[in-house]
């Protein structure tokens, strides 16, 4: 989402980075090419107005005007205005959900029609249930057609139970007595989906402010189309003037819009972010950092992110089973094949690449680009399924017309198995210097652990088969 910007504010810092000094001059160019990126990045003109300010005045301390590394220094200053923007401020507490002394905890979601509310109440049950929760959903959305429908299925392919009414009962009774159930089933935390329109009005309103009274959740999210721009940011600002919010939850930060309306929505509002939605499977959904966005944008990656990620993907005694076979450099393309396909269960390869330091940049070029948005892990899938085991475990007996025969089975050429037998090639020997240098860091079990988890994944570097 916010690749332009990330790109524009790279260029402003190089170009700093070229001085051993900087002067005032220098400081006041690069604050007007910061302040027409985040113009451009559709960010709240006022909020950029007061965001350069605060920046340029501390750049043109002595700190920075006399000091050896004053791009750095100025890069420094912009990631902690960025990070105060987004609500690092609000302390640690802000971002996280506030649970009820005696259960059900109840989140009530609120929003606009399309803005991904019922996919959303789904994605936030999956989502408490893995951190020891026992979610339950509520159809308490009357207005759509099939919303209901939507929810229920989305409830079975979870496994996740919900409470739903037939047509005709009013919302509020629905919300009402779906507590009662909620505490007959001993679920821990219940998710209210209510009805969204296609705009702001007072029936709207009036009816979720009315099921807030009556239920008294304990938090109400507003689901928010982070692609709708600043309009995503009137919306948020009416539904607290009228509702009241404790918490968003933008959706779609993994589209392409230019991401102002993210950047712009906590500091209008002054409500906190509290999650993101990344994608459009059930599991695509983020813990809000303000910390974490702000270096993202700033493009430092997000490695915190990724190890989570990874984390999430790989069950410990697969990891253990797979890291053995990294140390005794037994591991084949079999075990490459199941890795590929837990980095894809990650995220989308853009977004991953996007959380590696110095990443950032590559994603920009021609062949990075073509490479992620082909079909080069659905090729070499096809080109590994049509091996037979043997080849699998043993690649070296791949001789010409084994590779005839793979190319034919999988709809490729001998010239791309030659070049994924390359790219795994390349990785084993990767994985080998990562396992040495573990064995070299001593004491230093996190981060073993760490660079097992990733090695465990299949070794991000490499991810770009074939690049």
């Amino acid at each position: 989402m916010f690749e332009s910007l990330t790109q524009r504010l790279d260029n402003v810092f190089e170009r700093l980075r070229g001085k051993g000094k900087v002067t005032e001059k220098d400081v006041t160019e690069a604050m007007r090419e910061v302040r027409q990126a985040l113009l451009e990045a559709d960010v709240n003109f006022k909020l950029v107005k007061q965001f350069v300010a605060r920046v340029q005045e501390r750049a043109l301390g002595a700190e920075v005007l006399e000091s050896l590394s004053p791009a750095q220094v100025v890069f420094g200053i912009v990631h902690e205005e960025l990070v105060k923007m987004l609500g690092g401020d609000d302390g640690p507490q802000a971002s996280k959900v506030t649970f009820a002394g005696a259960p059900p905890t109840i989140i009530m979601l609120v929003g606009l029609q399309g803005s991904g509310k019922t996919t959303h109440a789904a994605k936030l049950a999956n989502y408490f249930r893995k951190n020891g929760q026992k979610p339950g959903l509520v159809a308490a959305d009357m207005q759509r057609p099939a919303a209901v429908q939507q929810l229920q299925q989305l409830g079975r392919q979870l496994d996740i139970p919900v409470y739903a009414e037939p047509a005709g009962n009013k919302p509020v009774d629905i919300a009402q007595r779906s507590i009662k159930w909620a505490r007959e089933q001993a679920i821990t935390l219940l998710i209210i989906d209510t009805a969204g329109r296609l705009h702001v009005d007072e029936d709207l309103m009036q009816e979720v402010a009315i099921i807030r009274q009556r239920t008294q959740p304990n938090e109400v999210l507003l689901v928010v189309d982070a692609m709708t721009g600043q309009d995503a940011v009137r919306v948020a600002d009416e539904f607290n003037k009228k509702v009241g919010l404790t918490g968003l939850i933008l959706t779609k930060m993994d589209g392409d819009a230019r991401g102002g309306a993210a950047l712009s929505v906590r500091e209008v509002t002054h409500v906190p972010i509290k999650f993101m939605g990344t994608g459009e499977k059930t599991d695509a959904l983020e813990p809000f950092y303000p910390d974490r966005l702000a270096t993202r944008i700033l493009g430092m990656g997000d490695i915190a992110s990724l190890i989570e990620r990874a984390q999430a993907q790989m069950d410990e005694k697969e990891a253990a089973k797979l890291q053995k076979k990294i140390a005794t450099a037994s591991y084949d393309l079999q075990d490459f094949l199941n890795q590929m396909r837990q980095i894809r269960n990650m995220g989308p390869l853009d977004q991953l690449l996007g959380m590696i330091p110095g990443l950032g940049k590559s994603l920009n070029s021609p062949e990075v680009k073509e490479a992620l948005e082909g079909d080069q892990l659905k090729h070499t899938e096809a080109i590994i399924l049509s091996m037979t085991m043997e080849e699998r475990h043993n690649p070296d007996i791949l001789n010409a017309s084994r590779k005839r025969r793979i190319a034919k089975g999988s709809g490729t050429t001998v010239q791309d198995i030659n070049q994924l037998l390359a790219s795994f090639r390349e990785m084993q020997k990767m994985m080998k210097q990562m396992t040495a240098l573990q064995k070299g860091m001593g004491g230093s079990r996190a981060l073993r652990r760490r660079l097992g988890g990733l090695n465990g994944m299949g070794g991000m570097g490499g991810l770009p088969f074939g690049m």
